[in-house]
């Protein structure tokens, strides 16, 4: 497995994986698959206000058709 940050590349073991994960570094496996995500990841505001917008909207459709299926449920 591999430790990952900016232009470094560490090759570590799975004692190591904690460690190197909390100081930011992402953990790869031997296919190069991300199985845990450094601390400390920022995003952009306007990729993260973006998916709250998408969220928001998306929060009130399931709403929406919840209410609508529960109103079939009663009319069967």
């Amino acid at each position: 497995m591999k430790a990952n940050k900016d232009n470094k590349v560490y090759t570590i073991d799975e004692a190591q994986k904690d460690d190197y994960a909390a100081q930011g570094y992402d953990i790869t496996n031997d296919d190069g698959e991300v199985i845990q995500y450094g601390a400390g990841k920022k995003i952009e505001y306007e990729v993260y206000k973006e998916l709250e917008d998408k969220f928001l909207k998306l929060e009130k459709e399931n709403k929406k058709l919840k209410e609508e299926i529960k109103e079939l449920k009663k009319s069967a």
